[in-house]
């Protein structure tokens, strides 16, 4: 069985396989490993959101991480009470959303881009160095990562494409 960096590199996912090497460390879970690699800045798409960081501010980089019509995402007006809402504008799209963290901005972000072809799913890997470790990986890379045992984000079922 290929190791998780082979795996990655194969993907075309690391930005530095050496460096990617001195991050992992061995005999612990593959899964810490991706955390790492993702925390260092190693992990093509990878995003570190440092507690406290909200919605409004980690919406930008985010989309951009994204690419696609992601890019062309717009927050129109933010709303702090009761809880925070963003009014936002995706194409023809206008909407409300309530987020009250960061995991229902990735959530509604992956909700609305689901079918987008050209826009990166966001893989919410967990937290790691008091930071929310986030992946925006290739819709065509997604079904062969998901087959990875070191490969489980807290979102997993989002990003599993439904059987309709």
């Amino acid at each position: 069985m290929a190791s998780p960096l082979d795996v990655l590199a194969r993907e075309q996912l690391l930005k530095d396989r050496d460096a990617a090497a001195e991050v992992v460390r061995g005999g612990e879970p593959p899964h810490v490993s991706l955390l790492r690699l993702c925390d260092a800045g190693l992990l093509e798409g990878g995003l570190s959101a440092a507690y406290g960081v909200r919605p409004d501010e980690l919406v930008g980089p985010l989309t951009t991480a994204m690419g696609g019509a992601a890019r062309r995402f717009k927050v129109v007006d933010v709303r702090e009470r009761p809880v925070l809402e963003l009014h936002i504008l995706a194409g023809d799209v206008s909407e409300r959303w309530e987020v009250e963290d960061l995991s229902a901005l990735v959530h509604n972000l992956n909700s609305l881009y689901r079918d987008a072809s050209d826009v990166r799913a966001v893989a919410e890997l967990g937290e790691w160095e008091d930071a929310l470790q986030l992946w925006c990986v290739d819709k065509r890379i997604l079904p062969r990562l998901l087959r990875q045992p070191f490969f489980a984000p807290r979102n997993v079922r989002a990003l599993t494409p439904s059987k309709d």
